[in-house]
């Protein structure tokens, strides 16, 4: 068959279409970034096309002519400058639904999520709700499928932070430990849908995707850490106001970019548990969805997890503190020109040149420090922090060879900046 993936290099998405071409099937995938996905998977023909901006039939109808299947595995968990909940869930499979029912496309697969099915006030779950009732009033093949808490290989999003807090050094920091949470294996997810475009499951089903009990979000911390393979450790709960400021905080840096799961519509998500009914997956499925236990074995972690684990929460530590880094230095520079620009005249470097020197320097440095900041352009912020960093170095050695020798070590500090720097750039990626 010939099936269109929507969200195809996310989480989700991904595992479907691993499992869609084991299938035989012929692939072709559309997101906004394609360039990582398609050297990941270059069998699937890319298209790079952004969901939220296509809102008429009109839009889909070339790309959705000549397919057998569509799957949308399509999602963002909050309004913010990259995403727009009712665009990307509504708006936008409205218009694809129009434009399968124009050609020939038999079967339409919605990956939508657990609670989408209730009546609820919170955006995510209200757009989510409005898409699949989209679909629902059409006349396709449709399949429904919500899954609990998806736990893969790859992590990204809350499973992502779910490992780190699993790794928090002495003890795992719970908010709203006792909340009830369903986990699903990813894979059964992408067996669901191989099951639904190859008509193997009943037409027009809507099912939930979780295993058959739920359990404690501190019990799912506790398995993920000795799936680590960390010491046992306690699991304490944190007041209920951290959650609400850490949820704050993330939706600031949302507005820059940056996509955390700790933003305040995954922390309502958890608030209401994060559990279905299996009854439905059960009734036409030969077995039910595997547990908590079994998805762990099947995914054996080595010491890669471990790093990830443990490097998540330091992300953006590390990022702050860059930020902080150069902000201060920048700002302090041009507070104190006079006193910086005669540590330079005493080494024999002209008057006009040192406060030059200072004043170009001091506001690179602001500059780079709010950059780092912003999602979009930290790679460049932190590739200009190595080549001012460099260009200080050499500066001062050709200049001001005694700097190095500075008792305070002012020279030498700025090494462990720079890996720091490096650092960085390796965590960067975020799937």
């Amino acid at each position: 068959m010939k099936i269109l993936v929507l969200g195809g290099y996310g989480l989700i998405g991904d595992a479907i279409i691993g499992r869609l071409l084991r299938d035989g099937h012929l692939v072709t995938g559309l997101g906004r970034d394609v360039g990582e996905a398609g050297r990941r998977r270059p069998s699937v023909r890319w298209i790079a096309a952004d969901m939220s901006k296509m809102l008429a039939a009109e839009d889909w109808l070339p790309l959705v002519t000549g397919m057998d299947a569509v799957v949308n595995a399509a999602g963002a968990l909050q309004d913010g400058p990259r995403d727009r909940l009712d665009a990307v869930h509504r708006g936008s499979v409205v218009a694809l639904v129009a434009a399968c029912e124009r050609t020939d496309v038999r079967r339409f697969a919605q990956i939508s999520a657990i609670g989408a099915d209730l009546a609820s006030a919170n955006p995510f779950f209200s757009s989510k709700a409005q898409g699949d009732k989209a679909v629902t009033g059409s006349s396709l093949d449709w399949t429904i499928l919500r899954p609990g808490l998806v736990l893969a290989p790859a992590a990204y999003g809350g499973t992502a932070l779910l490992r780190a807090l699993a790794a928090f050094p002495g003890f795992i920091p719970a908010v709203m430990p006792h909340q009830p949470i369903q986990t699903v294996s990813v894979a059964d997810v992408a067996e669901a849908v191989s099951r639904a475009v190859a008509g193997s499951l009943p037409p027009r089903l809507a099912a939930d995707l979780v295993e058959a009990n739920a359990r404690p979000l501190a019990d799912v911390l506790l398995a993920l850490r000795a799936w680590l393979g960390l010491p046992p450790a306690r699991v304490v709960p944190m007041p209920a106001i951290l959650g609400r400021l850490a949820g704050a905080g993330a939706d600031m840096l949302g507005m820059l970019g940056w996509r955390s799961p700790l933003r305040s519509a995954a922390l309502a998500a958890v608030a209401r548990g994060v559990t279905g009914n299996a009854t439905a997956w059960n009734q036409v499925c030969d077995r039910p969805l595997q547990p908590l236990e079994a998805t762990l074995a099947d995914m054996p972690a080595n010491v890669q997890e471990r790093w990830f684990a443990r490097l998540w929460l330091a992300k953006p530590v590390i990022f702050a503190c860059l930020s902080l880094f150069w902000l201060v230095s920048g700002i302090i520079g041009l507070i104190r020109q006079e006193a910086a620009a005669d540590v330079l005249v005493s080494h024999d470097v002209s008057a006009g040149f040192a406060h030059i020197s200072i004043l170009a320097g001091s506001l690179a440095d602001i500059l780079v420090g709010v950059a780092v900041v912003i999602r979009s352009l930290a790679r460049r912020a932190l590739l200009a922090m190595i080549a001012i960093t460099l260009s200080y170095l050499v500066a001062a050695t050709l200049l001001v060879p005694g700097l190095w020798l500075d008792p305070l070590g002012a020279m030498v500090k700025t090494i462990p900046a720079l890996c720091l720097v490096l650092v960085a750039l390796a965590v960067l990626d975020e799937r």
